[in-house]
Order: structure tokens, then C-alpha cells, then sequence
């Protein structure tokens, strides 16, 4: 095999919570990610030496083509520890809004670790690619498989959670940057923070009870977030408005996703935010248990 196209999965957390800064720098955090059907997609293909060769085609977004490219330093992190694994022709067209808290990079990244075993036969186990994931970014082992998962420590400890179900997502990125880094250093220094009901999350989808299930939407970062942009309450707002069940801000934003019980509201929703100008980008999503492309 001489190339292959891997799909990359967007993310939405339906509940996400910080329990404590770990030594090390690291947030030990207990968070419900759902994939989601909207997608990077990336081609590889082997060269005869081990040069990494990135293009990146990403309308409206300046996404780096070299190291600081999560795809760029997954392939390198497999080539480090593998010297079967040769170098390669990347293509990435990004669909997934960076740094939208979808983990588009993230994806991709765990794409590229995944095209790695398969191209050059590496044979790797799930446990080294997350082992080789984790050290990339606390969502890159999550997205190697994907689904409906309970993620803990820094991401890395995952507990498989029934298929959603007949839920419909509209999800719109506004047009402001937010920094990771700077969300939760405003946490940290946050005293007596809310915390969301991650237990709560977590029997609604074992039960498959759509309302208790919006009904436990929480996210910990809208308490540092929202504040910092207002515009992210402002789009919950607005989704709300649309007849959304349960609205929430995803990741450390600043995309917010609105979720519906009936694909027909979804697609009235969808319409009336797409005609409104300045809003954002705005997306239709459902949810993706498989992600074997």
C-alpha cells in the first residue's frame, strides 16, 4: 500500500469538569466526548526518505504546515519510535473550525497516527498508540477510536458509553479566538467553582433519556469562558431560540452546539442561523459511533 485517506472526526464534550491542577502542569479532568459527522480528511502517501511534507488547504484559517502542526508532530513521535516507519506526502482539507474546542488537530493528529501503522505495516497495539497519543495532546487518544466515551485523568483513561441516540446536533463557531491556556489558568484561580453533573450525563445516556440528557449538560470552562466573550452566551442564546433542548459551549470554546430531537427543528434551526450575518460558522452534526474509515 503506497497511500491512504483517513476521515478525522470533529467532538462535542456533553459534559466536561476540571477536578484538579496535577503537578506536572496537566488538568486532571472528567469529561463525556461524542464524535461527531463532521470531518477533516486527509491523504498519505509514502515518500523514499523520511522527510514529512504537510499542505494544508483550510478556507478562512491559517493552519501551520510544519511542526507546530499536530499531524506533523504525530507522524514524527511514530517515526521516533518505529525506523520502519519512512516518511510522507500529507494532505489535510480541514473541514473542523481550528481551535473551535472540537479538537479538529486532535483528529487529525490520531488520523495520522493510524495511517502510520497502516501504511508501513507497524502492527502497533491500542495501547501504543495512546502511549504515543498522549504525548501529542490529552484528546488524541480519544480520538483513535471515538465514539460516545467517558474520558478521565488527562484524557487518557476511557470508558466506553452507549450510542447516542436520535439526537441532533447545530453547531455554531463565532468568529472569536480563544486560548486554551489562558481558560484555565482563569480556572485555576477561580474559587468555588460550579461543577457540572458528570454522573448525571452518564446514567441519561446508559438510560437513552434525551431530556436528562440535555438536562445534564455542563461545562466548567463556560464559568471562565463566557466571561472573556460574551458572544458565546449570546450564540447559546440564539440556539435556544431555535427551539434548542439544551444548548453548551464545547471544550474551552468557543464553538457552543444546540441539540434537538427532531432532524426537521435541526434543519429550520440551521437555516434561520445560517441567513444571519456575522453569526459565525453554523453546521449540521449527528452523532458518529464508528469512526473506521
Amino acid at each position: 500500500m503506497e497511500q491512504v485517506t483517513k476521515k478525522a472526526y470533529a467532538k462535542l464534550n456533553l459534559v466536561l469538569d476540571v477536578c484538579h491542577k496535577r503537578a506536572d502542569g496537566y488538568h486532571e479532568l472528567r469529561t463525556v466526548m461524542q464524535t461527531v459527522n463532521l470531518f477533516d480528511e486527509l491523504t498519505f502517501r509514502k515518500r523514499d526518505d523520511r522527510e514529512i511534507r504537510l499542505e494544508v488547504h483550510a478556507a478562512g484559517a491559517d493552519v501551520p504546515c510544519d511542526q507546530n502542526n499536530l499531524v506533523h508532530r504525530a507522524v514524527s513521535a511514530v517515526m521516533e519510535r518505529y525506523e520502519a516507519c519512512g516518511g510522507m506526502d500529507i494532505v489535510l482539507n480541514k473541514q473542523i473550525p481550528a481551535a473551535a474546542g472540537m479538537a479538529g488537530g486532535s483528529s487529525d493528529a490520531a488520523a495520522a497516527i493510524l495511517a502510520c501503522d497502516e501504511l508501513y505495516d507497524l502492527q502497533m497495539d491500542r495501547q501504543t498508540m495512546c502511549e504515543i497519543a498522549v504525548k501529542i495532546g490529552a484528546d488524541v487518544p480519544y480520538c483513535l477510536t471515538g465514539g460516545t466515551v467517558l474520558c478521565e485523568g488527562i484524557g487518557e483513561i476511557m470508558t466506553p458509553l452507549p450510542e447516542l441516540r436520535k439526537l441532533y446536533f447545530v453547531i455554531v463557531k463565532p468568529d472569536v479566538s480563544v486560548s486554551t491556556a489562558t481558560v484555565y489558568g482563569a480556572l485555576d484561580s477561580t474559587p468555588d467553582t460550579w461543577h457540572p453533573n458528570v454522573d448525571g450525563m452518564i446514567r441519561a445516556i446508559k438510560k437513552q433519556d434525551s431530556a436528562l440528557i440535555t438536562d445534564c449538560l455542563g461545562n466548567v470552562l463556560e464559568s471562565v469562558t463566557i466571561p472573556q466573550h460574551p458572544v458565546i452566551e449570546e450564540r447559546k442564546q440564539l440556539l435556544s431560540d431555535c427551539g434548542a433542548q439544551g444548548v453548551l459551549m464545547s471544550g474551552s470554546g468557543p464553538t457552543v452546539f444546540g441539540i434537538f430531537f427532531d432532524k426537521e427543528q435541526q434543519k429550520r434551526a440551521y437555516e434561520l442561523l445560517r441567513q444571519k450575518k456575522g453569526i459565525g460558522q453554523v453546521f449540521m452534526a449527528e452523532p458518529v459511533a464508528d469512526i473506521c474509515s
